[in-house]
């Protein structure tokens, strides 16, 4: 069994079929042994991917993104993640919402592993014609303390991942969801990466094998209504309610947040683009200069 160690930024819903292929044994399967660790702070992935403690980095794709060319390269092997998790909360009290209604008003925007909320967030308002410098944020304090707050009085709308706005909307009846960021299109949310510098042809046979135990995990999620395995879902997410994991997953399932591990390159251009008007790249960077996806192709053939 050949030691395979990653290293996360966090601990999400949307990462799902990579726990279901840990606990399923389609790593095993492949001759993997698949530990897993999750830094604090969550930039310690790349300090492990330095020093060679981790063979992979599950994470944002804004980070290799803005690291090209300016500290370290990293290269993108696969994907987990093809939508944004997150969730647009507002009071229960405004009726008739529209995207264009937050111009002029104040956003709360969850915080703690990365960038990527406030990144998405900025760029869907772009995308629907809406200056997104016309919005005050609050976005530097940890999700919990932001939504305690929210919840307070603080600010006229709240970011925060999907499945914790849908406990708190579950508990409270003065808050509401007014958008499923899942349903508005393809990003490479969440992708497996490492040093581009340090690759091997050993490494990248491993990396074809993870990519197929974890399209395993895909698929078996997908076949599978989140009901018939909420007992699973108990385990993995103890703190959350089970019913409200079970939605949210479902709705997952249904709107495309899981497809293949292959990054999609029209997805993939468009979060370019975003990260562009961040200022986080100069230009877009072109696909086949990040991401390699001869692991998750090959991978693809032999399922």
């Amino acid at each position: 069994m050949q030691p395979f160690h990653l290293t996360a930024t966090g601990y999400n819903l949307n990462y799902l079929p990579e726990y279901i292929a840990l606990r399923h044994g389609f790593f095993r399967e492949q001759g993997l042994d698949v530990t897993v660790n999750i830094p604090t702070p969550w930039d310690g992935v790349l300090d492990a991917l330095a020093d060679g403690s981790a063979v992979m980095c599950l994470g944002g794709i804004w980070v290799p993104s803005m690291y090209r060319d300016r500290v370290q390269n990293y290269t993108v092997f696969a994907q987990i993640a093809n939508r944004s998790p997150l969730a647009l909360i507002r009071r229960t009290s405004e009726k008739d919402f529209t995207l264009a209604k937050v111009s002029g008003r104040t956003v709360l925007m969850k915080s703690g592993g990365g960038a990527s909320v406030g990144l998405f967030f900025k760029m869907l308002l772009r995308e629907n014609g809406i200056d997104a410098r016309t919005v005050d944020y609050i976005q530097d304090l940890d999700g919990k303390m932001l939504g305690d707050l929210f919840q307070g009085g603080m600010g006229d709308y709240f970011v925060t991942d999907n499945l914790s706005a849908q406990a708190m909307v579950a508990q409270n009846p003065d808050v509401t969801i007014a958008m499923q960021m899942v349903t508005q299109g393809d990003v490479p949310w969440s992708v497996y990466y490492r040093e581009t510098a340090t690759t091997t042809p050993e490494i990248l046979d491993a990396e074809k094998r993870f990519c197929i135990a974890l399209q395993k995990g895909i698929d078996w999620v997908l076949q599978n209504d989140a009901k018939s395995f909420q007992d699973e879902l108990a385990e993995l997410f103890p703190k959350m309610p089970i019913e409200v994991v079970v939605s949210v997953t479902n709705e997952f399932r249904r709107n495309g947040m899981w497809t293949t591990t292959s990054v999609p390159r029209e997805g993939y251009n468009r979060w370019q683009l975003g990260l562009r008007d961040a200022r986080l790249v100069k230009e877009p960077i072109a696909y086949e200069d990040l991401v390699d996806d001869a692991p998750s192709a090959a991978a693809q053939a032999q399922l």
